[in-house]
Parts: structure tokens; C-alpha cells; sequence
């Protein structure tokens, strides 16, 4: 395996390209070890009909065809669209690709990893690096991520809420303390033809386990173990299985710990 360095300019200038030229040469599934088909169709309610989708952003621009991702450039905003996956039970994650891991993710999202690290980037956050487990621990590092969960009620109206809360500690069941950092996830390489893939396509987008591959990640020791896993969903502030979600990521660019 490859992994470029966060922050490299050529990690900046492929994700922005991925997003603005949309470039062909994205990830299939099916090349990708581990990846279950990202950006396949979300979970369809009792009636066999597909999920509904939230109106769009009134001050976003839509990065890329087909991925319900925008830009409020006003704002410094990205906002990411996609449906309640799971909601009780423990946690990998807070958000996924759709179709990889909504078992283990309170949140899957119709989108591409890259379009999103390309949005994080275009508004000012910056990547560190993913998590180091030898020769020693190090934590993810990058910019901190604010995350806001928004919802349409069954009266049509507009709720709100840290993503922290939608997710608890498994021994304390307090919401979740920690932030989320950008680690920037990185490239593996094909040895066989030699192309490079964004790793975090695998579906590790917004974890709270500690991955390598993880595009955000939590800024402290969390096991990816069955028996350690620290969080679990906080079943009772989340809506609906299948309800749709809209996931307002802003950089708080001031703390930013990015190299």
C-alpha cells in the first residue's frame, strides 16, 4: 500500500479534480478490497418505494452529478445528504457510503468519499493524517469538524441537532464528547496496473472507531474490536429508519491541528 502525505498538494489537486473536472477515474466497488458497492440505492420504506429526499440547500452549489453534496461557500459549509441507516445497536461510525457498512453506521450518504474531502477542502479545513498504531499510538490529526444533523418531522417542520447526540458512550450513555478531525484518509495503489484509489471509498467516512482509512476521524484511542467498541446509537433522538438527513459539516478553522 501507498500512503501519500495528508495536506501534499498532490492529495489537494486530485481531489479537486475528482470533484471539479469530474474525472473518470474514480473507484469501482468492485476493485476496491473490502468495499460492498458505494453509492448503491438506500434503504426503501414498507411500500417498496424509494426514500424521499430532502429539498435542496437554498445557498448550496452542488459539487458533482449524481452526489448530493454541496457547497455554501458563504457559510464555509459542506452539506451532505443521505438517510438514517441504523439506530440502535454499536458503532463503527456516524456515516457511511450507501451500500457499504449501514450496519455498523447511524448515517448512509449518496455520495462519493473524495467529493466530500474536495468540499472540506474548497472551504478552508485541512488534512492531517489518519491514525498511527506503530510503532505507537499517534491520534488522527486535521482540522476539527463541527457536524449538524438536520431532519423534516412528521409535521413537515425543521429539526436540528449536534451529531454527537444521535450517539452515546457504551459505558457512561452520555452523548459522545469527542469532536471529529479531518485525517484525510489516502490512496492505495493497484500493484497490478498501478492506479491509485481513495481509500476511504471502502465506506469509512465519519467513524468513531479509529481507522486508517477514515476520511474524519475521532482524535483519541477508540478500538475497531467487537468486544471494545466505546459508542452505540442513541436510539431515541434518532428519527426513522430510512427518514432523510442533511449533515451540515462546517471547518472550525481556528483550532485547526493540521500539518
Amino acid at each position: 500500500m501507498i500512503f501519500l502525505p495528508r495536506g501534499s498538494q498532490r492529495l489537494v489537486a486530485m481531489a479537486l479534480t475528482f470533484v471539479i473536472l469530474s474525472a473518470t477515474a474514480t473507484m469501482s466497488p468492485a476493485q476496491f478490497p473490502g468495499s460492498a458497492g458505494a453509492g448503491t440505492t438506500p434503504p426503501e420504506d414498507e411500500a417498496s418505494q424509494p426514500a424521499p429526499k430532502l429539498p435542496e440547500p437554498k445557498d448550496g452549489k452542488r459539487l458533482s452529478k449524481g452526489a448530493d453534496v454541496w457547497i455554501d461557500a458563504k457559510k464555509g459549509e459542506v452539506i451532505v445528504d443521505g438517510y438514517v441507516s441504523l439506530r440502535e445497536g454499536v458503532l463503527e461510525m456516524l456515516a457511511c457510503l450507501a451500500g457499504t457498512k449501514e450496519h455498523e453506521s447511524i448515517v448512509g450518504v449518496n455520495t462519493k468519499a473524495q467529493t466530500v474531502h474536495a468540499a472540506l477542502l474548497a472551504v478552508g479545513a485541512k488534512s492531517g493524517t489518519p491514525v498511527q498504531f506503530r510503532p505507537e499510538f499517534k491520534p488522527p490529526s486535521g482540522s476539527e469538524i463541527g457536524i449538524e444533523i438536520r431532519w423534516l418531522d412528521d409535521k413537515g417542520k425543521w429539526q436540528k441537532t449536534r451529531a454527537q447526540e444521535w450517539i452515546v458512550d457504551s459505558k457512561t450513555k452520555k452523548p459522545m464528547a469527542q469532536p471529529w478531525v479531518f485525517a484525510g484518509s489516502g490512496f492505495w495503489k493497484d500493484p497490478e496496473n498501478g492506479k491509485e484509489f481513495y481509500m476511504a471509498e471502502s465506506g469509512d467516512l465519519i467513524c468513531v472507531s479509529n481507522f486508517t482509512t477514515a476520511m474524519l476521524d475521532i482524535p483519541i484511542e477508540s478500538s475497531q474490536s467487537n468486544e471494545g467498541l466505546m459508542f452505540e446509537a442513541n436510539t431515541a433522538k434518532i428519527p426513522p429508519l430510512g427518514t432523510p438527513v442533511r449533515m451540515v459539516l462546517t471547518p472550525k478553522l481556528k483550532q485547526a491541528g493540521a500539518k
